[in-house]
C-alpha cells in the first residue's frame, strides 16, 4: 500500500477529516439531476465506476437505483464497511481493493459513468498521469465523468498551507496532523488538465465548511460535469 494509502487506512479506522454518513453525497444528487434534466439521460441499468468509494455512500445508492457498480477503494477499514452496508441492502456491488492511480481491471470503452468525488486530490503526479489515461480508457464514448477538485482560488486557507506545508509536487499542501498530501487547482489549471482528455460541460465553484481539530475551515472545489 502508498503512504497515501496507509494515511486513509488510520483516517476509516479514526476518522479526523472523513464522516461514515451512508446517504448519497449531495454533490452526487446534483450531477445526476443535471444528467437526467440536462442531458436527458437516466441513470438505471447503467454501469458505473466509483473512484475512492471511501464507506459505499455512492456506490451503494447507484446499485439501489439498478445500476452495475464497481467500486475501488484503498481503504480496507472503508471498504469493509461498505460490504457490510451493500449486505445489509441486499445489494450487489463489486467493491475492490485497489489504489485508483494504478490501471484497472476494467475493459476499454465499457463504463458509462464515473465519479471522483474528491479521491484524486491525494494522487502524486504519477499516479494522476495513470488516473487521467486510465477514466478516458475505460469510459464509453458519450459517457458522463463527475469530478469534485479541491479549489485554491481565493482560498486564504489553502494559501497559507501552501506556504506553511508545502508537498513536493506543484500546488500540494501537507495537512500534518494525519500526513495527507492534497493537490489544489486553479480554474485555469484544472481545464487543462482535465480538458486533454474530456470535454468540460459544467464547471462551477463551490464552498463547503469542515471542522478539523475543533476548528471550522472553508474548503473550496471544483464541480465539473465532463464527457469523453
Amino acid at each position: 500500500m502508498s503512504n497515501q494509502g496507509n494515511v486513509w487506512e488510520r483516517e476509516y479506522k479514526d476518522p479526523k477529516l472523513v464522516t461514515k454518513n451512508e446517504e448519497p453525497q449531495a454533490d452526487t444528487l446534483r450531477f445526476l439531476k443535471f444528467l437526467k434534466k440536462e442531458e436527458k439521460y437516466k441513470i438505471e441499468n447503467k454501469k458505473i465506476l466509483d473512484l475512492g468509494a471511501g464507506t459505499g455512500r455512492n456506490s451503494n445508492y447507484l446499485a439501489e437505483l439498478g445500476n452495475n457498480v464497481i467500486g475501488i477503494e484503498i481503504s480496507k477499514t472503508a471498504l469493509n464497511l461498505a460490504k457490510a452496508r451493500a449486505l445489509e441492502l441486499g445489494l450487489n456491488v463489486d467493491y475492490r481493493l485497489d489504489d485508483i492511480g494504478e490501471e484497472y481491471e476494467i475493459a476499454d470503452n465499457s463504463i458509462d459513468v464515473i465519479l471522483d468525488v474528491t479521491s484524486s486530490n491525494s494522487l502524486d503526479e504519477n499516479g494522476r498521469e495513470v488516473y487521467l489515461r486510465e477514466t478516458s480508457r475505460v469510459l464509453k464514448m458519450q459517457g458522463y465523468f463527475f469530478v469534485r477538485a479541491l479549489c485554491k482560488d481565493g482560498n486564504k486557507n489553502v494559501k497559507n498551507l501552501l506556504k506553511l506545508n508545502p508537498g513536493k509536487e506543484y500546488d500540494t499542501y501537507v495537512i500534518k496532523d494525519i500526513g495527507l498530501t492534497e493537490r489544489v487547482f486553479s480554474r485555469e489549471d484544472f481545464m487543462k488538465m482535465y480538458g486533454q482528455y474530456f470535454k468540460i460541460l459544467h464547471l462551477e465553484k463551490k464552498t463547503n465548511y469542515t471542522t478539523f481539530n475543533n476548528r471550522i475551515y472553508k474548503r473550496d472545489y471544483f464541480l465539473a460535469y465532463l464527457q469523453k
